[in-house]
């Protein structure tokens, strides 16, 4: 007699009459609606007066909005495991992680077989069963590498592409009752889905200890295997089992959590009235007797991680002392979440543990906890992490997305406050209504984080500066987890710092940004014939650097189709549009045009929003150098680059303008001469050759965000002398530990 402690969840299980098929639908949205959990429909494929299960729970799930929906059980000789498992996932998704799987080895073979299915014995509807279970995972494995393989003896998967992950981590429930399929319920299944009224040996109780053995036998905890079961009943006044008053059925029902396990309970019923009392009164009297009766003999509850999870924790991390709170939403290499945290948009990943805490509090505590563990620690705020600091490999990642709010705090003096887990593309949508827009970046996706503590080269710079000379205020998570305020009055050294050296210094939890009023923009792309591309990179920089302020173009030149060419990506920031149209027109003789376009828009039409999940498998290596001109040499180099096959990507930014009103020495970014920030991809295997190629570019300077690779050597051109002396200062006082240390390695002064 076991009770696993498994929370207790209740739902009903309905008939899928097709001679009304709305009254079924009606009844599952009925079962949501009185506080169910859990939505099932047995599975009958052959069966001409039901409705099709899987196309039923499809359309309940756009019908409903919280409710878990699962066939009971789906009739696996008659759907396809691979197809099945892409269904589930489909739907998981769509429905917001709803959808369960409740599965069958099948039984009534002569109407599986009628209906084009292959008649099996019990034997070997078991082994196709296992196999069936391997496809459906294996589609589901997104992080494993590789396509698909399994040679079954029923089920042959020769390759098939893995994905798409479910929305959650989905469940598999074996119906069963024999031996064979509950000893396999113990080796791969995550519950036990039998009904009560079929079960007559072996009995409930023998029936766990068979799948407990086998469980056991393949280093599983049987905690890991969720009991359901199937009931019928009604309520009146009989003394029969299942039979009476609502208080009847908690007495009754008690035992079967206490000395069975049972976590969930499902009622066969097309009843209203009895969904409904099973729901509202029996439902919560049980929850609250089980409680008692647990707290009474020390019952451990709650979930258990699986065994092959734990197999896969890192060394290094003590996993078991996280603390409470921010174990829920933690993940771990073993969690069906890891590939989407894993990962920044360019950098693979494969770190020990992500913390992803919701309130600045949480992140002290994540960082408190992470300073006790003996591996690397990487801050993220959005993900894009070009320089690679964003993730690591074996070590912790405390993950800032959940802190992604904005707020206008201010209209009259355009102050807004954003989190550093949004993203810039939801900053520009949320400031739009209100005429306003801070420039971030070229792409949307970009975390706000890492962007504001850096700089901030975007397509407004010219005209409104980089991100971090409007920054007004941040609250900030010192490495002694101790919570501040840094702004020109308060710890205004720290503030100073934050201001292109940030994540050398603390974790930002807010940002206070002025924004700056902003109608709509022109948007211009022109697409040019780059093969002189030394001749048009000069000409393209002298018709940039004599531009009105008000524009700001990007350009990226890229090897593609057996040509060069060069995108060209230009915003202009004012009301005059036939000045941005004569400001525009001097790039077009710049080189032969492919295609050109130019659009009012608002300003977060170019920055629209984007919620790409961020999976990298890049190792590139990139390059950074802010330029005074593009002089001959410099088009000449990266010409060369180009020839060489040392690269196919090169961008330039153009900065200058707004940027260089600032003093030097107002900002950690000490850059305010430049008027061109440049960065370049590395092809694998060229990487020497193009680095000593790239130290002739007449750099003053670089841009932190873009470079990649040996960030020591190159420490005094991402800042200058004196405000590298300055920093090291600050980082004396607020990190004298250097706990932030792996970004530029900016080290702490010594007495």
């Amino acid at each position: 007699m076991t009770d696993y402690g498994h929370d207790l969840r209740f739902g009903s299980f309905l008939t899928p009459q097709n001679q009304d098929p709305q009254r079924v639908v009606d009844l599952a949205v009925h079962s949501e609606q009185v506080g169910l959990d859990l939505v099932t429909f047995q599975d009958h494929p052959y069966q001409a007066a039901f409705l099709d299960t899987w196309t039923l729970i499809s359309w309940v799930a756009a019908r409903t909005e919280r409710v878990h929906l699962s066939g009971a059980v789906i009739n696996l000789p008659l759907r396809q495991p691979a197809v099945l498992a892409r269904s589930v996932a489909g739907l998981d998704m769509l429905s917001g992680g709803r959808i369960d799987l409740g599965l069958g080895a099948g039984g009534f073979w002569d109407a599986i077989e009628a209906m084009g299915g292959r008649k099996l014995t019990p034997g070997e509807s078991v082994q196709a069963l296992s196999e069936a279970i391997d496809v459906i995972r294996g589609i589901w494995a997104v992080d494993e590498r590789g396509a698909l393989r399994v040679d079954g003896t029923y089920y042959k998967v020769k390759g098939a592409k893995r994905g798409p992950a479910p929305a959650h981590d989905v469940p598999i429930w074996l119906g069963a009752y024999k031996p064979r399929m509950l000893r396999l319920i113990g080796e791969k299944a995550d519950g036990w889905m039998p009904s009560l009224s079929y079960l007559s040996s072996p009995t409930l109780s023998e029936g766990n200890a068979i799948i407990d053995e086998a469980a056991a036998r393949h280093d599983r905890d049987p905690r890991e295997i969720r009991r359901l079961l199937n009931i019928q009943g009604a309520f009146g006044t009989s003394g029969d089992f299942l039979k009476g008053p609502a208080e009847q059925w908690v007495e009754q029902l008690l035992p079967f959590v206490l000395e069975d396990g049972i976590g969930t309970f499902i009622l066969a019923s097309d009843d209203p009235v009895t969904l409904q009392t099973f729901a509202e009164e029996v439902a919560p009297a049980l929850r609250e007797q089980a409680a008692a009766e647990r707290e009474s003999a020390g019952t451990p509850t709650g979930g258990v991680r699986p065994a092959a999870a734990l197999a896969k924790r890192r060394g290094g991390i003590d996993y078991d002392g996280l603390p409470e709170d921010l174990a829920e939403r933690a993940v771990e290499p073993g969690d069906r979440d890891y590939h989407k945290v894993r990962s920044t948009y360019v950098w693979s990943g494969r770190p020990g543990l992500v913390l992803r805490p919701t309130t600045p509090q949480q992140v002290s505590e994540a960082l408190g906890y992470a300073r006790d563990q003996d591996v690397p620690l990487a801050v993220r705020s959005g993900g894009h992490g070009i320089s690679s600091a964003a993730t690591n490999d074996g070590g912790i990642v405390l993950d800032l997305g959940a802190l992604n709010g904005v707020e206008l705090i201010d209209r009259e003096r355009r102050l807004v406050r954003v989190g550093p887990g949004a993203r810039w593309g939801e900053v520009a949508a949320a400031l739009a209504p209100h005429g306003l827009a801070i420039s971030s970046g070229d792409y949307a996706g970009v975390g706000v984080g890492g962007l504001a503590t850096t700089g901030g080269q975007g397509f407004l710079g010219r005209s409104y500066g980089l991100t971090i000379d409007h920054l007004k205020g941040a609250d900030v998570v010192l490495a002694d987890g101790s919570l501040v305020r840094a702004d020109a009055e308060q710890h205004p050294d720290l503030f100073w710092a934050l201001r292109g050296a940030g994540a050398n210094m603390g974790i930002v939890t807010s940002f206070d940004i002025e924004a700056t009023e902003l109608g709509d923009v022109v948007f211009a792309q022109i697409l040019h014939n780059a093969t002189d591309t030394a001749g048009f990179l000069q000409m393209w920089g002298k018709v940039m650097e004599d531009s009105p302020r008000e524009l700001t173009a990007f350009l990226i030149v890229v090897h593609q189709g057996g040509r060069r060419i060069a995108q060209t990506y230009a915003v202009w920031a004012g009301d005059d549009t036939d000045r941005a149209v004569r400001s525009l027109e001097p790039f077009l003789p710049v080189a032969p045009v492919l295609q050109q376009s130019a659009q009012l828009v608002p300003y977060a039409a170019v920055m629209a929003p984007t919620h790409d999940q961020h999976d990298g498998q890049s190792l590139m290596h990139s390059r950074s150098a802010l330029v005074d001109h593009i002089d001959a040499g410099t088009a000449a180099l990266v010409t060369g680059l180009f020839d060489r096959r040392d690269t196919s990507y090169f961008q330039i930014r153009a900065v200058g303008g707004a940027i260089n009103d600032v003093p030097a020495d107002a900002t950690a970014y000490a850059h305010r001469t430049q008027n061109f920030s440049l960065s370049v991809l590395v092809r694998q295997g060229h990487e020497e050759q193009a680095t000593q190629e790239w130290e002739k570019v007449p750099a003053t300077g670089l841009y932190l965000s873009f470079t990649t690779h040996d960030q020591a050597a190159e420490l005094t051109k991402a800042f200058p002398p004196a405000t590298l002396e300055r920093l090291r200062q600050v980082k004396s006082v607020y990190d004298p530990q250097n706990v932030f240390r792996n970004n530029f390695p900016i080290s702490p002064t010594t007495a």
